[in-house]
């Protein structure tokens, strides 16, 4: 069908929703706005789905919520005898108005849905599929993304996001479905009447958080060291539990940011609700100054990832997700040292795109470390190896350097909670030493090294756009640099073709990790790049890395190498 066809089957099928008419009727006659919307579908991948919110194929909607979720109907009835979902959304824009329609639909197909009753993070998804005993979860977010999308993530019975092959398999069913004749649909009320869906309990809650709190690395602590917090969840879902599970741990002086405390899809005072950027962070950092706290944490809006300023001098530094994170892995594997809490062999995990400033931590506490790809996914699939081998009490931390971190096995998928549960008790453990973070972070610097990192990031928007992005990995592919900002590439990767050379040597290895759309250069000295197109936003990351002596002259470095890299991706 083309695009022409499309528009104009919208156009007469898409009652179900005044905004979307609205929007077709506003775009009569504008050939660039109807091809944008209806020049391909969205695709149904590990991270589900993720697009703008609107009309068409190409859009997030009620249309395309339901022929995903017949499609997933579909695959879970041909393997499983009354199968049951679990259903959670945060405060994007029709979250909830999507996950109660996902919830009709598998009402229809025979599909028990357990549905949350406001919005909830998404680890307590990922809990709640396993708890629940699920075969299958749904999370309707947009993660960090800016106000205009929402997305529709999807977890296995394991608790963690689909693998390659179940989402293939999925997606093979989604597409046999046809987008307005296809679908089954029972009443909202119905459902809930005939038990079809029900709502999470609020045990179900209070489980989590239990679960939560004994991954306390020093109970107790936080309790009389005078913490003071300000926190922002960014207009999400991180406002009530993460508040609990600091309320439970003894740190009761938080102050919230007033303009981001309440749920809000629009982000009304942040266009980019991400704690990667400091602009995510300004209403806190500006409030720190008044209340002049030890800690600012931000949760981004479904609470799976969190970023912090910590107190140096006068001002707050802000933390990087690498700095964060090497923090998090030093407390944890010193403190459960000294503890004797450490298990024999303990295992923990990073995504490659990771610092690999945590490798020389884990060495010292002779901890085992796995690089897997980018996606915390992966990291869930480590947990769930070693749970299969009967030794999940290995796992100690996993990270990856967007600012996710977990701690425990209860969930498969990172946690903002746990996170900052367990930051505010390692400011509380130093602050009785009488350090700050930011003291802790130089102590190491100093005995590891400076290693610096930058993340680069690309929009491409649109259909020339995503043939720009295809463009540009081609090149880098068959055209690969042998030199960046004066140094020498040492050793270079291809994800894709699974396969890494040694550029000295001549030799080449087998990459074990799945297949990826990667491409990573080894600069001489420890310096590093490695470039990806995103797996959720129209856009190509590219990570880079130095390590030196001395702060600045690894910066400097860092700052070479960006530009560089820049040069070629633009």
């Amino acid at each position: 069908m083309s695009v022409k066809e499309l528009y104009e089957l919208w156009l007469n099928r898409a009652v179900d929703d005044a905004d979307l008419m609205e929007e077709l009727k506003a775009i009569t006659g504008k050939e660039d706005e109807i091809y944008d919307r209806f020049y391909r579908e969205l695709e149904f991948g590990t991270a589900g789905l993720r697009g703008v919110i609107g009309a068409g194929t190409n859009r997030m909607n009620i249309y395309t919520v339901r022929q995903t979720t017949q499609g997933l109907a579909d695959y879970l009835n041909s393997r499983y005898d009354a199968p049951a979902i679990a259903i959670a959304f945060d405060s994007r824009i029709k979250a909830n108005y999507f996950a109660k329609e996902a919830a009709r639909v598998l009402a229809a197909n025979g599909v028990k849905a357990y549905l949350a009753a406001e919005l909830q993070p998404t680890p307590l998804l990922s809990f709640a599929v396993r708890r629940l005993g699920c075969q299958a979860g749904i999370m309707i977010t947009a993660s960090h993304n800016p106000a205009k999308y929402n997305g529709y993530k999807c977890y296995g019975s394991d608790g963690c996001q689909m693998t390659d092959v179940a989402a293939g398999d999925v997606y093979a069913c989604i597409q046999k479905v046809d987008l307005f004749n296809g679908v089954k649909l029972a009443g909202f009320e119905e459902g809930l009447q005939s038990g079809q869906i029900s709502y999470f309990r609020e045990e179900l809650l209070e489980d989590y958080l239990n679960n939560v709190q004994k991954q306390a690395i020093n109970p107790g602590i936080a309790a009389d060291a005078g913490l003071k917090i300000v926190y922002t969840p960014l207009n999400g879902a991180g406002n009530k539990l993460v508040r609990k599970i600091l309320d439970r741990i003894g740190v009761s002086d938080v102050t919230v940011v007033p303009e981001q405390e309440m749920p809000d899809g629009n982000f009304p005072t942040c266009p980019y609700p991400n704690p990667e950027f400091r602009e995510a962070l300004e209403l806190a950092l500006k409030l720190a100054k008044e209340v002049k706290p030890d800690l600012v944490l931000a949760t981004d809006p479904d609470s799976d990832r969190v970023g912090i300023a910590v107190k140096e001098g006068d001002r707050y530094r802000l933390m990087s997700g690498n700095e964060t994170g090497v923090m998090l892995m030093n407390y944890i594997l010193s403190c459960r040292t000294q503890n004797g809490t450490l298990p024999q062999n303990p295992v923990a995990v990073k995504t490659i795109v990771t610092s690999e400033m945590v490798a020389r931590i884990c060495e010292k506490y002779h901890c085992e470390l796995r690089n897997v790809l980018t996606g915390f996914k992966y990291i869930g699939e480590q947990i769930l190896g070693l749970e299969k081998a009967g030794e999940a009490e290995r796992y100690v931390f996993g990270f990856e350097e967007s600012y996710g971190y977990l701690a425990g096995t209860y969930v498969r998928d990172k946690d903002a909670v746990v996170a900052s549960m367990l930051i505010c008790e390692m400011a509380a453990y130093y602050r009785k030493q009488g350090k700050l973070l930011s003291d802790v972070m130089n102590e190491l610097y100093a005995e590891f090294g400076y290693y610096q990192n930058t993340t680069l990031n690309f929009a491409f928007e649109g259909a020339a756009g995503m043939e720009k992005m295809k463009q540009v990995m081609e090149n880098l592919r068959n055209n690969p640099p042998a030199c960046i900002a004066g140094h020498r590439v040492v050793r270079r990767a291809d994800y894709l073709q699974s396969e890494a050379v040694d550029l000295s040597t001549g030799e080449k290895t087998e990459i074990k990790l799945p297949k990826s759309n990667v491409l990573s250069y080894s600069l001489e000295g420890g310096a590093g790049a490695i470039v990806r197109p995103s797996g959720t936003e129209p856009k190509i990351k590219v990570y880079v890395t130095s390590v030196g002596e001395h702060e600045e002259a690894a910066s400097a470095a860092t700052k070479a190498i960006a530009d560089e890299m820049a040069a070629m991706v633009q």
